[in-house]
């Protein structure tokens, strides 16, 4: 990278430890800006070459905007990530995407290599494994800019933009139990995610105001949100070898997890909604072309990724230090379809 230089030459000439000056050169949240900036100039005076890293510190922004999602196929981030282009780039932003694959540690390196590229601020959706928060805690501390939207951290008091989950959850259980259905499933994402809880609190007090007992054997977590088929397909084996429990619906609280179920179900030769009926989220645009078509809960993806990046640049562009924060929630819509209907 530095033709005949190493670290410690570089280390030598500014008086710093190499320690120091690989963080340096790697962006590390943990070095200050104008030692980085120190590091970044030589290095590029020695390499006699243009650093744009050195020279976006001279003003101090690089007018990007980095992005954490679970997954860019899912169809709920797609659409979220269109509504964050469709501001950031009318507000000359470019967008940098990265994906967690719900791995916590994934996730920690992808926040590393946005800061090294010196993004002005983050957009984060929460990967389904993490529990620890401390490294989006001491960026917000600091007053890095970051805006939560749809997986919020619930203890980092900062802009959140969220879908209406508890609704959603409690609408879609409801018009199982309306249609006929008393043995109802739950097939959820990890229990570490906010929107997990809020969803299952919808979906017990939906059954709670219809006098339906709580079974939590019918409750099952799949940590990995439908990316891995084989958990998918025990949970679902799990459920429909319960015996005298057996669900006859099960209403599912996520994308990904809602079109892996599909797939379980068909694999085990179990008819939807003959055997059991099927309700979930899902932003999928060929749900009704489902076969039977698919009765879901639908998120405001493409509005929630605007407002959210809406959120950030103005934080980004504040004159003075932002201390108030708020979070925005939007309604969820249900569509009723075929695949809740009971079958005579």
């Amino acid at each position: 990278m530095f033709q005949s230089y190493t670290i410690k030459d570089i280390a030598k000439a500014l008086g710093l430890s190499t320690s120091t000056v690989s963080r340096a050169l790697n962006g590390s949240y943990e070095i200050g800006t104008e030692t980085k900036k120190l590091v970044l100039e030589y290095a590029e005076k020695i390499n006699s070459r243009p650093n744009p890293i050195a020279l976006s510190l001279k003003d101090q922004k690089s007018h990007s905007l980095g992005v954490v999602v679970a997954e860019v196929a899912n169809t709920y981030f797609s659409q979220a990530i269109n509504g964050i282009e469709s501001i950031a780039y009318n507000r000359g932003y470019h967008v940098i995407i990265t994906q967690t694959h719900e791995s916590a540690a994934r996730e920690a390196a992808n926040v590393q290599h946005l800061l090294s590229r010196h993004v002005d601020g983050l957009l984060v959706s929460l990967s389904s494994e993490i529990t620890d928060l401390s490294q989006y805690k001491y960026l917000h501390e600091k007053g890095f800019p970051i805006v939560f939207f749809d997986r919020a951290a619930p203890d980092i008091d900062t802009h959140k933009v969220i879908a209406n989950n508890y609704k959603g959850a409690f609408e879609a259980t409801e018009l199982l139990i309306n249609t006929g259905f008393t043995k109802i499933a739950h097939l959820t994402n990890s229990a570490n995610l906010l929107i997990s809880q809020d969803r299952l609190e919808g979906y017990k007090d939906a059954l709670e105001k219809n006098n339906i007992a709580y079974n939590a054997q019918l409750v099952k977590h799949c940590n990995h949100g439908g990316m891995v088929h084989d958990e998918v397909e025990e949970a679902i084996k799990e459920l429909v070898n319960l015996g005298e429990d057996r669900p006859d619906a099960i209403f599912v609280a996520s994308d990904r997890l809602t079109t892996s179920c599909l797939a379980t179900l068909k694999k085990l030769k179990l008819k939807v909604p003959k055997d059991i009926a099927v309700a979930g989220f899902t932003n999928s645009d060929v749900a009704e072309l489902f076969d039977p078509p698919l009765t879901v809960v639908r998120q405001p993806a493409f509005q929630i990724g605007q407002i959210a990046t809406e959120m950030l640049i103005k934080v980004i562009e504040s004159k003075r230090p932002v201390t108030e924060f708020s979070t925005e929630t939007l309604d969820t819509i249900l569509i009723p379809r075929e695949s809740s209907i009971k079958v005579k």
